[in-house]
């Protein structure tokens, strides 16, 4: 079991950045898969970026070079850097936690991202 809290979220103009953050409560925090998540009204919710127990990651095509997600696992945190921010990124984001043992998904309650033009 682990709890999810994202922060960071707000308004920004349009090549702007922002950081979002996610803190896990839960134990073996390690272990999880970690990933961030975006949805806009009437689309589904869509991968943005996740890294793995090893520290590997992977970035959709529409956000690579421009963010970075992040772990520290003493702190039980997870980050997207968002850079040169554009409206279609405008979003709720939410954080996700994937237990790669019992094949369970845990969501956070989201932050909202707005890019002005």
């Amino acid at each position: 079991q682990i709890e999810l809290a994202e922060s960071g979220g707000g308004v920004v103009q349009h090549g702007g950045s922002l950081r979002l953050s996610c803190a896990a409560l839960g134990n073996n925090f390690s272990l999880y898969r970690m990933s961030w998540y975006r949805q806009t009204p009437g689309k589904q919710r869509e991968l943005v970026a996740r890294v793995h127990p090893d520290a590997s990651t992977n970035y959709a095509d529409s956000v690579k070079a421009r963010f970075t997600i992040s772990r520290d696992n003493l702190k039980n945190m997870v980050y997207l850097q968002m850079n040169n921010l554009r409206p279609e990124d405008t979003a709720v984001y939410y954080c996700n936690a994937y237990d790669l043992i019992i094949h369970q998904d845990y969501w956070g309650q989201g932050t909202q991202v707005t890019v002005s033009s």
